[in-house]
């Protein structure tokens, strides 16, 4: 934890009191004690610096610590948006902390042709249980701006009348798939500086369907290849965002 994260409902009169984890991570790794400066922010709000007012111990013996806050500052925004055909949720869950720590902002997730049906049931897209792995991935990263996640299980239906509206014009669309039709490799999308904002399409981890690639080829999406390797959508979505977010 690079940011101990507060909901805005734990802040009463600038004095949050918090337990768990976070205290947990206080006391330590941080060696916190009375007066000790630390970083901390709202989550999908300011950051700045709280100082250590008080320790002490809860009802259930665990330790609790309570900070007068002081948080004025605007965290880093979000530079990216995700199109994603879902991995299997142990995969996901893995995921979710890493797309917040690495400035994703909004995270659609799409029922391309090669997902697995039952994952639409998966306890992971109840937003108590998604939620958490979000805020855990930005206080590593030190920043607040909470990502939000939506389900879209027809895709066609999606990038047809949706997409627009998700990325509009002038938004810079790419899509990752290592081969076009019939086995032919695609060329990398050419790389583009000083924009503001990507949409990254990743497919399943059986790839996306020449359909599917031709349908947003037709919405403005990019080809960007990693080449010609097979690779899993957890690693495929870390690579592509750690290059672009280097510009390249």
């Amino acid at each position: 934890m690079n940011r101990i994260l507060f909901e805005s409902g734990e802040i009463v009169d600038g004095v949050a009191t918090f337990g768990g984890e976070r205290a947990a991570h206080v006391l330590d790794v941080l060696h916190g004690e009375i007066g000790q400066t630390l970083k901390t922010g709202v989550v999908d709000g300011k950051i700045g610096t709280s100082e250590i007012v008080g320790i002490s111990r809860g009802e259930d013996g665990g330790p609790l610590v309570s900070v007068r806050v002081s948080h004025t500052a605007d965290a880093l925004r979000p530079w990216a948006d995700l199109v994603l055909a879902p991995p299997r949720p142990r995969a996901m869950k893995r995921l979710l902390p890493q797309l917040a720590a690495m400035g994703v902002g909004r995270i659609v997730l799409v029922g391309a042709r090669k997902v697995e049906k039952a994952f639409w049931g998966a306890t992971l897209l109840k937003e108590e249980v998604y939620r958490p792995l979000l805020v855990d991935g930005l206080m590593q990263a030190g920043t607040s701006a909470l990502p939000t996640l939506e389900c879209r299980r027809n895709f066609k239906r999606f990038v047809e009348e949706e997409l627009e509206g998700f990325c509009p014009a002038g938004v810079r669309r790419i899509v990752a798939h290592p081969y076009g039709a019939e086995g032919k490799k695609g060329e990398p999308e050419a790389p583009r500086k000083g924009e503001e904002r990507v949409v990254l399409a990743i497919g399943p981890e059986g790839g996306w369907t020449d359909g599917e690639v031709e349908l947003l080829e037709s919405r403005g999406f990019r080809r960007r290849s990693l080449g010609p390797r097979i690779l899993r959508t957890d690693t495929a979505t870390i690579a592509l965002l750690a290059q672009l977010m280097q510009g390249d």
